[in-house]
């Protein structure tokens, strides 16, 4: 099976992550391009197994051949778009692959991706206690509850970038209510994306409906774990 691989490199500005650009969702961090596609292997591994837990998995990682078609390396603007060295805004990719628009069939598994993710996040926070939703691990910039007003927030500032959100006042301050309500804007206006050709630069940096999948499902899978990592720690 072929895996179209775009790089992602300066993350953050401390690693480089691997995107399997067609299975949003599937990705792996490394210190460095040859790093992150050794970890890619593991990563769409796991990504089939998660699949299967639901139904078939679509994705063989058996005999897969990745074949690095795109790469990218983050930086930095300012509000006149001028390069920094370093703060400002950090313009993350965009890869060519993501002009391509969604098909039906694409939308139906995205859809699929984003319940099962949320269904992970919500079952872990359901155990969590109020002292555990304020907890704030040295070095972390926010407690657990603000995480999950994170994760909302994110998902609702992919969707403007699209011109596709709900008013910025309107975002609930509860963080699990923001979660409820931003995923299901998502999840109504997904349909109408099919074979749409949306593409918008906002603030020096591309968007379109591939690209807004691509990083909501890394960011609520990304954060789901550190939240994990962190009621262990």
């Amino acid at each position: 099976m072929i895996f179209r691989i775009g790089i992602e490199i300066n993350n953050d500005g401390i690693r480089t992550i691997a995107w399997a650009l067609e299975h949003p969702g599937c990705f792996a961090y490394g210190a460095d391009e040859d790093g992150a596609l050794q970890n890619l292997s593991a990563a769409v591994v796991a990504y089939a197994d998660w699949i299967s837990v639901h139904e078939p998995a679509w994705v063989d990682p058996h005999d897969g051949e990745f074949i690095v078609e795109d790469s990218w390396t983050d930086y930095s603007i300012n509000a006149d778009f001028e390069l920094l060295e370093e703060g400002g805004y950090f313009v993350e990719p965009f890869f060519q692959y993501e002009w391509k628009p969604l098909t039906g069939a694409e939308i139906d598994r995205a859809m699929k991706l984003l319940a099962w993710s949320r269904e992970e996040l919500a079952t872990m926070l359901a155990r969590l206690t109020p002292q555990q939703w304020s907890y704030q691990k040295e070095g972390e910039r926010w407690d657990i509850a603000g995480i999950v007003k994170h994760i909302g927030g994110a998902e609702w500032w992919y969707l403007d970038r699209l011109g596709l959100a709900f008013p910025r006042e309107e975002v609930p301050a509860e963080p699990l209510e923001q979660l409820k309500r931003v995923r299901e804007l998502l999840n109504d206006v997904l349909p109408g994306l099919e074979k749409v050709q949306q593409v918008t630069g906002v603030d020096g940096e591309f968007w379109s409906p591939r690209k807004v999948l691509r990083r909501a499902l890394w960011h609520e899978r990304d954060h789901t774990t550190h939240i994990r990592k962190l009621m262990v720690a």
